[in-house]
């Protein structure tokens, strides 16, 4: 009985709550935390602090491990096959350029909040509640799908180093389920679950396994690229129809989707909590394993493209594939065991950062706030962890790798561009005081400019729009950046790593992410508009309801302490008259 009354009681609170919305959304949509709270006292919600015990050559294995298997194992043949030809190399260096400058935007802001909380964290802070709420929603969805489909390559690669040609050979076909996710994966789900028992144990140890991965993953790829370079042929690059078959178009298109190899380093961003003199190690390690990796991958998929024409590059396990023409079933056994290697590092590293942003946004009480705790024994976000990985395993049962590969990258895209537009608003609003009204003029009309330049790329018939909005581009670049002062002065951690040539590199970024895109399917619009409207509607009905109880509850809790010491004071004062 006593039961049934309570839960009356919650249900009608709740519903009070929602009849509050309106007014609880006008307060907390938009409600920002300075840096200092980010690191004190949000941060004390997980209990126990985690250890800052990573240097900055953790981080770059880190972030090569995050970034190396997954890209140049899971998306070069298939990109190369359909979408780039040859130039896939090209590809790369177009995403790894726009993957370098986001890395700028992440660096400076994870040594400004080194919080475990990445984009979600920055743009918070920047942005407000529901902006970062929306970056790190989307975060969580890229990785939770992302590992889930490359844990399923990992099954496919791992065929090929036992000698088996079918990369379906380990898994189970259930009769009745719709094509694409009737293939259940078992070694995926035993693979993520076994990094997830792992990654609760120690973060340090959990990095030195890595960091010995990553060492062997290097030298593989070295193999790799000098086996294909000298059992290849330069012909292949040009033969059957070309370094470009499929035009400019087809190369610009390869880059969006190749993007989805360079997540890794946004791993390493949320590690920020646990790096030891952050403004140091974090630029080093984040912009050093993107400028590793691009270089890796652009010599990768060359060699790939040298053993074999690329209409005949396979979609899946491409290299083991590969090798297996050329060469003998040794070398394929060997492509495969070291792929299977990286996908295992690259889960790793993922997995890491999942977590961590998720923890965070437990603490923002976005989120049930359980998922927030940090364990005192581990020091890892040990629930956080569990919940995600099983989250993942459970979809790396049956989904397809090509099911999901547009809308992660449509939902990193995104992410990215938010950054980048917080970086300037950050550096020329927050730090500098100057009137926002110019800098979200700026940011507006430039990313208008940017969406006229890729619809003009997009449809072949507007071709005059290249010049009008590239131009335009440029000069409201260069107007904005002569007529709006930056005033170093003011800026509050003057001695950290910033940014250099400010607004350029994030303009940049801001339109490359916009270009990238535009570039995709309108499938991919339709599916990211799902995914929206879920995550909105959680925030609406859970997110904004719980983040204003907790701030009431510590501005009650800020006003006992207040009235408490005022009283110790005025206590000490009649004692001393």
């Amino acid at each position: 009985m006593a039961n049934t009354t309570t839960n009356k009681t919650s249900l009608s609170s709740y519903f009070h709550s929602l009849s509050q919305t309106p007014q609880r959304l006008k307060k907390r949509m938009l409600a920002t935390w300075t840096p200092d709270q980010e690191l004190n006292q949000v941060r004390q919600r997980s209990g126990a602090d985690m250890k800052r015990s990573l240097k900055w050559y953790d981080l770059v294995a880190l972030g090569l491990g995050g970034m190396l298997g997954v890209g140049v194992f899971v998306t070069t043949g298939s990109v190369a096959h359909h979408q780039s030809g040859p130039s896939v190399f090209i590809s790369y260096i177009i995403a790894g350029l726009s993957a370098l400058l986001s890395s700028l935007c992440y660096t400076e802001f994870a040594v400004q909040v080194p919080v475990a909380g990445g984009a979600f964290s920055y743009l918070r802070v920047t942005f407000g509640e529901f902006v970062g709420y929306f970056a790190g929603a989307n975060i969580l969805m890229e990785y939770v799908l992302s590992n889930a489909a490359v844990s399923r390559s990992f099954t496919e690669y791992l065929s090929f180093a036992f000698g088996e040609n079918d990369p379906d050979v380990w898994r189970v076909k259930l009769h009745g389920l719709p094509k694409d996710y009737n293939m259940l994966d078992l070694p995926a789900v035993s693979l993520i679950l076994l990094l997830t028992l792992c990654l609760c144990y120690s973060t340090k140890e959990s990095s030195m396994l890595n960091l010995i991965m990553t060492v062997f993953h290097v030298i593989f790829f070295g193999f790799i690229i000098v086996s294909g370079y000298c059992t290849g042929s330069v012909k292949n690059l040009v033969s059957p129809k070309g370094l470009a078959p499929f035009g400019v178009r087809g190369v610009v298109n390869g880059a969006a989707k190749v993007y989805f190899s360079y997540i890794g380093y946004d791993s390493a961003s949320t590690l920020a909590e646990e790096i030891k003199d952050p403004s140091k190690n974090l630029p080093i390690g984040i912009i050093g394993s993107v400028l590793i990796t691009t270089v890796l991958y652009c010599l990768m998929s060359l060699s790939l493209c040298m053993m074999a024409p690329y209409n005949k590059i396979s979609d899946k396990s491409s290299f083991a594939f590969a090798f297996a023409k050329i060469g003998g079933m040794w070398e394929s056994n060997l492509v495969g065991a070291g792929a299977s290697l990286g996908i295992v590092a690259s889960l790793l590293v993922a997995m890491l950062g999942q977590a961590r942003y998720l923890c965070v946004i437990g603490r923002a009480r976005l989120v049930p706030s359980w998922l927030a705790k940090v364990h005192p024994s581990t020091a890892t976000p040990l629930n956080a962890t569990i919940f995600l990985g099983v989250c993942t395993a459970c979809i790396a049962v049956f989904t397809d790798l090509d099911i999901i590969m547009e809308l992660i990258n449509i939902g990193t895209l995104v992410v990215f561009y938010l950054v980048a537009n917080a970086v300037i608003y950050r550096r020329y609003v927050i730090s500098s005081h100057t009137p926002p009204f110019y800098t979200l003029l700026f940011l507006f009309l430039f990313s208008v400019s940017a969406v006229g330049f890729s619809l003009s790329w997009k449809f072949n018939k507007l071709w005059w729009g290249l010049p009008l909005f590239g131009g335009v581009m440029i000069t409201m670049t260069a107007f904005y950046h002569h007529q709006v002062p930056q005033n170093h002065a003011q800026h509050p951690r003057t001695t950290d790593w910033c940014v250099p040539f400010m607004p350029w590199p994030p303009a940049l970024s801001i339109f490359l992410n916009v270009f990238l895109i535009t570039t995709l399917k309108l499938l991919s619009f339709q599916r990211f508009a799902m995914w929206a409207c879920f995550i909105t509607l959680f925030y609406l009905l859970y997110g904004v309801h719980s983040t204003y109880q907790a701030e009431e509850i510590q501005i009650a809790a800020n006003q006992v302490n207040s009235t408490s010491t005022n009283a110790q004071t005025n206590k000490v004062e009649v004692q001393v008259l």
